[in-house]
């Protein structure tokens, strides 16, 4: 049910649900979202993906509407305007090893990924993955590493790539040997786990953006498609399911609408912008 007042804070993942099949903000979705911001509400950005690629997605809509960004699940919170990071949430590196050698045991051949935040200026963040890794998104911008390197420091992602597997085959085996260690997630269906540290999901970098801007969960709409969406859905007073969404956070949202394709972010927020 949706709440009859307006939002105060939107908050929307991007991939598969800001944008649409051809990768793009349709001009409907991104003039409703330019008339909430015009309204004094709050609009954030909630991705799997990383700080460096959040620019590409920010030119793809009107300027000025997009400052603060929950990236990487929930570790990172990013200041697109200025292009900085106001703060992280890491996995250490004696969990990160745990983690590997776990998955090494039960998928024999994956390949292993870090997202970690930058050791020198000039970048926000970096991505390496060792020997056997095959990027889920094809084009590869990441630096080839030892597994040593790989966990030398604390990181904000891991990633397990088995292509042979579906993502949620891999998440059944894996997650009842993590417990506590880890928070599991997927964003991508085809043998791809993103491990965030303890407790830290969508939800919780929401919420930070919230707190920040003095906006209560009820007062929130948050738009989703994937399962690493569902804690953020779950927090949000009014949690929206694209029509297109994994079938776990359709069972679990308040409002299913139309799909990515179909502006269905557009369809909701214009009951009230």
């Amino acid at each position: 049910m949706i709440a009859e007042n307006a939002p105060r804070l939107v908050a929307t993942d991007v991939d598969g649900t800001l944008l649409d099949d051809r990768d793009e903000v349709s001009p409907r979705t991104a003039a409703v979202i330019a008339r909430l911001v015009e309204a004094g509400a709050g609009f954030v950005l909630v991705t799997g993906r990383p700080p460096r690629w959040i620019p590409p997605v920010v030119a793809k809509l009107p300027p000025g509407l997009v400052r603060l960004c929950v990236c990487a699940n929930g570790a990172v919170l990013y200041d697109a305007a200025d292009g900085v990071l106001l703060g992280e949430h890491t996995l250490d590196t004696a969990a990160v090893r745990t983690l590997a050698r776990l998955a090494g045991e039960l998928f024999p051949g994956c390949g292993i990924g870090v997202e970690r935040v930058a050791a020198s200026p000039g970048t926000v963040d970096e991505f390496l993955t060792g020997p056997g890794y095959v990027h889920a998104w094809g084009a590869h911008d990441g630096g080839d590493a030892s597994h040593d390197e790989l966990f030398a420091r604390p990181v904000t992602k891991l990633l397990i790539r088995a292509p042979e597997l579906t993502s949620e085959q891999m998440l059944d085996e894996l997650a009842p040997k993590v417990e506590d260690l880890a928070d599991l997630t997927f964003s991508h269906p085809s043998g791809l786990l993103e491990a965030s540290a303890p407790g830290i999901t969508k939800a919780t970098g929401l919420a930070e953006v919230a707190a920040h801007l003095g906006v209560a969960a009820a007062e929130t709409i948050a738009f989703g498609d994937m399962p690493n969406d569902r804690e953020m859905l779950r927090w949000a007073g009014t949690g929206v399911a694209m029509g297109n969404a994994h079938p776990d956070l359709v069972g679990l949202a308040d409002v299913v609408t139309a799909p990515n394709s179909r502006d269905g972010i557009a369809e909701i927020l214009e009951r009230w912008f």
